[in-house]
């Protein structure tokens, strides 16, 4: 797993890290997200009751072609993109990047809007439909017939990427916060929760995108509606801080404090990093998933298809995510160790000595001075005792922190015996021991201390909010990234294949769950940032089209 980790990371590092001061990627996407801003006029501001009226419907006729309503192909994108990066990017944006990563979110989402309408007006302009009826669009075909056969490359590229795409971000990503949730809250074990997650993906995933649809129509707003007022209720009791946290937000921003672990030493290209990668992942413009879902909408309109996805990252992003933000916040949690139980491959031990000999500096420069003299040192293999869980000749490292009172525990009871620690493989055995102790939170578990902090003046059990929350938010985006799966296996070898395509997904469903988190995202990560490299170049190369299309529709609906 260290191995297959290492390979990712470093593909990983080119996308996203380089060169370090400013990345390239990060460059493309807001760049291409503020040309096509310029180049509509500001379309996500000017046309934004535009967008409210299509999507209520005022619009909307029954004989139109396409599969779903305007409402069910939002719902349907939203069901993909309000999930886990609502309850856990954020909570890893601000862990990894400190409070001002959120701004940048803030700042992906709302070019962000002016590029989801781009992507899903192309959409819909270049979508086909098969001989059953059934609309099939997005990127790929927008590459390949409005950019012309010979970029029919750069379309399989981007279908390629955002085939493998599915089972990482829509996939495996979703069922290890599942999973994360699971056995933080219930102490379940992660292939349980994998089989139920697998179970009831492939039940929902069997009916196509008109099931798909249709729960997402109906999941969609249910879950928003009380994770939001969970949030708002936070807010609310806790009024007096949040305008200190909104101005921490903007202040670190452009002057990122050291945190007590993360990776925030006083670096804002760090801060950027994690905040338009979260975005990115959290709202999806620029990354071409979501035009594939707005192709299948029944409308002879692509401009009114293009206008409902601009409300995507509003909605997702400067709403929902702004909410969590604001709750981690506001109630104290983000830089605050708590109770928690990490196993082996969670977790890098350290000699005691390393570690106090390095006492000046934050805590994230001390750990990483002591790995950094771990390594140039190689000290040799040493046998610990432990007795009872406790001994004092290691120290461990557990979410970017360092894990203080640490207890070592056995099938969950402290531990009593002998310890071996390889200091050059940074590995310990028996490897079945876990380290209990006060540690940083990360992921759904630091949003569910916030709700359960944030509630608990009025009721004792807001982790569960955000419990069953990650359950309904990771299903939906689930199934949802189903349907994007199979439409680019579909586009790159025909509709036989989709049901194998489903099964694997299926099985990468279990996986997700009883993988380690720090794998599952950094997959993830990879492959959003090279599915998203040909759908940003696509869209650029072809915003002469969108400006006729645009120009064209609201020249018959000038009063729209």
């Amino acid at each position: 797993m260290e191995v297959i980790k290492s390979g990712i990371d470093l593909l990983s590092s080119f996308i996203w890290s380089f060169p370090e001061q400013l990345p390239w990627l990060v460059v493309l996407l807001l760049g291409t997200g503020l040309f096509v801003t310029a180049r509509t006029g500001f379309i996500q501001l000017r046309k934004l009751g535009h967008a409210i009226a299509v999507v209520s419907g005022k619009y909307d006729d029954p004989d139109d072609e396409g599969d779903i309503s305007h409402f069910q192909a939002l719902s349907t994108a939203l069901s993909a993109t309000v999930g886990i990066g609502n309850i856990a990017g954020v909570a890893t944006a601000i862990h990894y990047g400190g409070p001002g990563a959120i701004f940048w979110m803030w700042l992906t989402a709302f070019f962000g809007m002016a590029l989801k309408y781009a992507e899903c007006t192309l959409a819909v302009h270049y979508r086909v439909f098969d001989d059953e009826g059934f609309a099939a669009g997005g990127p790929m075909y927008y590459m390949e017939r409005g950019l012309g056969p010979s970029w029919k490359p750069l379309a399989i590229l981007f279908a390629g990427s955002a085939a493998i795409c599915s089972f990482a971000t829509g996939n495996m990503n979703q069922a290890n916060t599942v999973a994360v949730s699971a056995t933080t809250e219930f102490g379940a074990e992660p292939w349980v929760v994998g089989l139920f997650v697998a179970l009831f993906v492939g039940a929902v995933i069997i009916g196509g995108i008109r099931r798909i649809a249709s729960v997402s129509s109906t999941l969609a707003p249910s879950m928003a509606l009380l994770y939001v007022t969970s949030a708002l209720i936070i807010l609310i009791l806790n009024a007096d801080q949040v305008p200190g946290a909104l101005a921490l937000i903007v202040s670190s921003a452009f002057n990122p404090a050291a945190s007590v672990g993360g990776s925030v030493a006083g670096i804002v290209s760090v801060t950027l990093l994690w905040g338009v990668k979260r975005g990115l992942f959290s709202n999806e413009a620029g990354q071409g998933s979501a035009p594939i879902a707005h192709a299948a909408a029944r409308t002879d309109e692509p401009v009114r298809e293009g206008a409902v996805a601009m409300l995507e990252p509003m909605i997702d992003t400067l709403i929902i995510c702004t909410m969590t933000a604001l709750v981690i916040i506001s109630t104290g949690v983000w830089d605050e160790k708590h109770p928690g139980r990490l196993g082996l491959n969670e977790i890098t031990p350290l000699p005691a000595q390393m570690l106090q000999a390095k006492t000046e500096g934050t805590e994230y420069q001390r750990l990483a001075a002591a790995k950094a003299a771990v390594a140039a040192a190689k000290p040799a293999s040493m046998t610990v005792a432990v007795a009872d869980g406790r001994q004092d000749q290691l120290a461990f490292i557990g979410r970017d922190g360092l894990v203080e009172e640490p207890i070592l525990l056995r099938k969950r009871k402290p531990f009593t015996g002998s310890l071996t620690y390889d200091p050059v493989a940074g590995t310990l055995s028996p490897p079945d021991v876990m380290v209990s102790g006060q540690v940083l939170q990360n992921s759904s578990a630091l949003t569910a201390l916030a709700f359960k902090r944030g509630l608990s003046p009025i009721f004792g059990g807001g982790n569960y909010i955000v419990t069953i929350c990650v359950f309904l938010f990771a299903l939906s985006t689930m199934i949802s990234w189903s349907y994007y799966g199979d439409r680019c296996v579909t586009y790159l070898f025909g509709a036989a294949w989709v049901r194998a395509y489903r099964v694997v997904y299926v099985f990468f469903s279990f996986m997700g769950c009883i993988l380690a988190l720090e794998v599952v995202w950094a997959f993830g990560d990879l492959a959003l940032g090279v599915m998203s490299i040909p759908n940003l170049f696509a869209v650029l190369l072809l915003s002469p089209k969108l400006l006729e299309i645009t120009r064209a529709y609201f020249s018959k609906h000038e009063r729209a």
